[in-house]
Parts: C-alpha cells; sequence; structure tokens
C-alpha cells in the first residue's frame, strides 16, 4: 500500500487554516471535474483531490492523518500502518463519483460520505472502550532505530454492564516515530480497552520520556557532550575518540584551545520530524591532575617563569 499525504494532494502546508484548504479543494475540484476538464487523468485526480478533502476538511480525521505522518510515511512510497491504525470499520460508503482508495480505507474504514455533502456519521453500537495513558522510556539511541520496541501495559476488562473485572497484559511492538521529544504524545488507534456492547475500543496514549543519558545532554535536536582535556592537549593540540548515538568519530582539538570552546560535528545529533539530523557538540573541559609528582610540579614551575601569561589581565584594577 502506498502512502498518500493528502496535503501534497491539495497543494497545501501542514500548518494551512481550513479557509485554505477548503479553498485548494475548491480549486482542484474545478479543474479536474470529469465534466469540464478534457485532461486524460482528470478523474482520478478529482477523486484524489476529493479524498483529501475528505480528510483535511474533518478535524477528526486531520488529526489521525497528522499522527499517521510522523511514522515517516512519503507521498507514493510503500507504507504499512503502525500498530493500532486497522480499519475498525465503520458507516459504509464513498465519493459519489468514485470509491475511497485502499490507503483511506485502511486507515479510516470505509466510511464518510462525499464532502459534497456531509452528514451524520452511524454510530457504533455500545460504549466505547477507555483509553489508556503509559509513559514510555527511551534511549536516546532508540530514536535512530528502524526497530520496533516491545511494551506491555495493563488494559482494564469490563462484562456487559460496564462495570470492572480486572486488568490483561497486552504487548505490542511499536515503531517510535522520527524526530520525537519528551513530553510528546503519541495516540495508538484502537489499542486501548475493548468496548462493550460492540462499541469501539479505546485508544492507547504515550507519553514520551527520553531517558537520561550519561554522556550527552540534550539541546532541542542537537547534543551536547563534554571532552575532558589535559592542559597540555589544550595547549598543544590533540586527537580525541569521541563517542555518538551510532558510534565514535575522531575530533581533532587544534593548539591553543580554551575550555568552555564548543566544536560542531554536523549531522549527529537527535532526528527530527523529517528525519533530518540536529549536531552535536563538544564542549572541552580543561581538567588539573588531582595530584602531581616533584618532577611534574618542577615542569609547571618552568612553564610558569618562562610564560608571558596572565590569566586575570582583563580584570579591571
Amino acid at each position: 500500500m502506498d502512502f498518500k499525504d493528502y496535503y501534497k494532494i491539495l497543494g497545501v502546508e501542514p500548518t494551512a487554516d481550513d479557509k485554505a484548504i477548503k479553498a485548494a479543494y475548491r480549486k482542484l475540484a474545478r479543474k479536474y471535474h470529469p465534466d469540464v476538464s478534457k485532461e486524460r487523468d482528470a478523474e482520478d485526480k478529482f477523486k484524489e483531490a476529493n479524498e483529501a478533502y475528505e480528510v483535511l476538511g474533518d478535524a477528526q480525521k486531520r488529526a489521525e492523518f497528522d499522527e499517521l505522518r510522523k511514522y515517516g510515511g512519503q507521498h507514493g512510497r510503500p507504507f504499512q500502518a503502525p500498530p493500532g491504525w486497522e480499519s475498525r470499520g465503520g458507516a459504509g460508503g464513498g465519493f459519489e463519483n468514485g470509491d475511497f482508495s485502499d490507503f483511506f480505507s485502511s486507515i479510516f474504514g470505509n466510511r464518510g460520505g462525499s464532502p459534497f455533502g456531509r452528514g451524520q456519521q452511524q454510530r457504533s453500537p455500545g460504549r466505547r472502550g477507555q483509553d489508556v495513558e503509559l509513559e514510555l522510556a527511551i534511549f536516546l539511541e532508540e530514536t535512530l532505530s528502524k526497530d520496533s520496541k516491545q511494551i506491555s501495559f495493563q488494559v482494564p476488562q469490563s462484562n456487559a454492564a460496564g462495570q470492572r473485572t480486572g486488568f490483561s497484559t497486552k504487548t505490542l511492538n511499536v515503531k517510535i516515530p522520527a524526530g520525537v521529544v519528551d513530553g510528546e504524545r503519541i495516540r495508538l488507534k484502537g489499542q486501548g480497552a475493548p468496548g462493550i456492547g460492540g462499541g469501539a475500543n479505546g485508544d492507547l496514549f504515550l507519553t514520551i520520556r527520553l531517558a537520561p543519558h550519561p554522556q550527552f545532554d540534550v539541546e532541542g535536536h542537537d547534543l551536547i557532550i563534554t571532552v575532558p582535556l589535559a592542559p597540555w592537549e589544550a595547549a598543544l593540540g590533540t586527537k580525541v575518540a569521541v563517542p555518538t548515538l551510532t558510534g565514535r568519530i575522531n575530533l581533532t582539538i587544534r593548539p591553543d584551545s580554551q575550555s568552555g570552546q564548543r566544536l560542531r560535528v554536523k549531522g549527529m545529533g537527535l532526528a527530527n520530524k523529517q528525519g533530518e539530523r540536529g549536531d552535536l557538540y563538544a564542549q572541552l573541559k580543561v581538567v588539573m591532575p588531582s595530584q602531581s609528582d616533584a618532577t611534574s610540579r618542577e615542569l609547571w614551575t618552568q612553564l610558569s617563569q618562562h610564560a608571558a601569561f596572565d590569566p586575570r589581565a582583563n580584570w579591571s584594577k
């Protein structure tokens, strides 16, 4: 199944408001309406525009689609929906000029109606299941991984009368979307508590918590690592094997480097929503030996006598 980016189909930005979306749809509908257009693929483009507006013109469906886009779908590329996004059915229907695409049906179910006259959707009988909230701690390395993360959680169970009967354990393999940040909330549709009397399942909401890393601090999508240097390494220059999330790199320290100085390593930070990575900043820290023998102290004495350097020269008199 190929992913359909409805924003690209309508030619609008993901931040477009309802007015801009409606205007873009009307423009395409006039251009490709089969009764007036002579283009060979006009009917297909007309149906595609209708489908895009069916999603983006509806607040709930648009919110669902925006959540889905976080999983890295690219227009026209093969796409596998993440766990919890299987079709839940719903009222039948379709456009007066054609049915929904396989992509739409697999995500939203074959429901809805023509955007030319939206009616009330048929409600499922019974009561909707309870939503489940879960905090998910992930390591920084996992934000770059394409592997799924297995999670287990407790799901409330109820009888036909809606009375709580206990909990069951549910296990899922979850794909961590690119560009997640600490505190971000992700919805997995239909993975909450079962519905009652034929009602829809509740949803699972995951709140992402980035686990503290022993070496890296996080600033947006950039990473900061402190690189300890001996005084002579800062003075003479050296090469240091610096850890990153994907392995070590050799970082060149130039002579006369200063404590607190930041060296930028491009593209070695965390990924954003578009899959582009931030930077890694190596912050230099000159560290003195905790103990010095007689020979070392003699060398420090000679250096102090030879070097014409006053670290407090800029202090006011």
